[in-house]
C-alpha cells in the first residue's frame, strides 16, 4: 500500500530512540498516523512541528497497519509562531479539535479551512474570526451544525442576534428580547461577511461556539475543553485590543470556556 498526499502536522509522539509517530491532517485521507524513522533527529525536528504543511508518502504492507511516512516540508510556518502567543495556543487548540475526528476519514472542508487559518494566523483579528467560524464548521462536520438562517420563533431572516441553547437555532431581536438572559449572543460576523464591531463580539462568538463544543464535542467523550482554547481567546483578545483600539467599544463580559 502506498499513497502521497499533502498534510498538516497535528503533533508527534516519540517512538523509540530516534523515531516518532507523526499525526497529520491530510487533504484526502483525513487524520492519519504513521512512523517517521529519524523523526526525533535534528534534520526533521523543525519540519515535524504542529502547523507545518508537508508532502507525505505513506507506505505499509496492509492498509490497517501503522505504516511509515517519508516527508518533505512545503510550508514551514511553525518557526513564526514562537513570537505570537495567540498563534501557539491557536495551533494547539486546532490540533485538539482535529483529534476528535475519526482516523482515516476524509474531511476536505476541515482541511481547507485549517490551511487558510494557518496561512493567516500571524494576524490576530483574522485568526480570531477564522477560528470562530472554523468552530462552527467543525460542529457541522460532527453533525451538530447551528441553524443561523432564520429565527426559530418567527421565521424572520433579519436582525438575528441570539441563538437558543436548546434548539441551536437563531432568534431575532424582537422574539428574543424577553428571554435575552437565557439566550446566547450571535455576533453578525459569524453569519455574515463582516468584521467584529467590538471586542465583545469576539467574546460572544467564542462563548457561543464554546457552549456547543463542550456539549457536543468534548463532554460526550468525557473530555474537558482543552485549556489551549481559553489561552488562545485571552491572547488573541489582548493582541486585537492592542492593535485595534477601536474594537474596545464595549468590554466583553465573557470568560472563555
Amino acid at each position: 500500500m502506498q499513497w502521497t498526499d499533502e498534510g498538516i502536522v497535528l503533533g508527534v509522539k516519540r517512538h523509540g530512540e530516534t523515531s516518532v509517530i507523526l499525526e497529520l491532517m491530510t487533504a484526502g485521507r483525513g487524520r492519519h498516523l504513521g512512523l517517521v524513522r529519524g523523526g526525533a533527529g535534528t534534520r526533521l525536528r523543525g519540519v515535524l512541528q504542529p502547523g507545518n504543511s508537508l508532502r507525505a508518502t505513506w507506505r505499509a504492507r496492509l492498509d490497517e497497519h501503522l505504516g511509515h511516512y517519508a516527508v518533505e516540508g512545503i510550508a514551514l510556518r511553525a518557526a513564526g509562531f514562537l513570537t505570537a502567543a495567540h498563534a501557539v495556543h491557536g495551533v494547539t487548540h486546532l490540533s485538539a479539535l482535529c483529534r476528535l475526528l475519526a482516523e482515516r476519514e476524509p474531511h476536505a472542508r476541515i482541511f481547507s479551512a485549517l490551511e487558510a487559518i494557518l496561512d493567516a494566523i500571524d494576524e490576530p483579528l483574522a485568526a480570531a474570526i477564522l477560528i470562530a467560524r472554523f468552530e462552527l464548521a467543525f460542529l457541522a462536520e460532527l453533525g451538530f451544525g447551528l441553524d443561523l438562517s432564520s429565527c426559530a420563533a418567527t421565521g424572520a431572516t433579519a436582525d438575528l442576534i441570539y441563538v437558543s441553547p436548546r434548539s441551536a437555532r437563531a432568534v431575532s431581536r424582537a422574539a428574543g428580547e424577553a428571554y435575552r438572559d437565557k439566550l446566547l449572543r450571535l455576533p453578525g460576523f459569524l453569519h455574515a461577511e463582516e468584521e467584529p464591531a467590538s471586542a465583545a463580539d469576539l467574546a460572544d462568538a467564542f462563548a457561543l461556539t464554546g457552549f456547543f463544543l463542550e456539549r457536543h464535542a468534548f463532554s460526550p467523550r468525557g473530555l474537558a475543553v482543552p485549556a489551549a482554547r481559553a489561552r488562545f481567546v485571552g491572547a488573541v483578545s489582548h493582541a486585537v485590543a492592542m492593535s485595534k483600539p477601536e474594537l474596545r467599544k464595549r468590554e466583553p463580559d465573557y470568560h472563555a470556556r
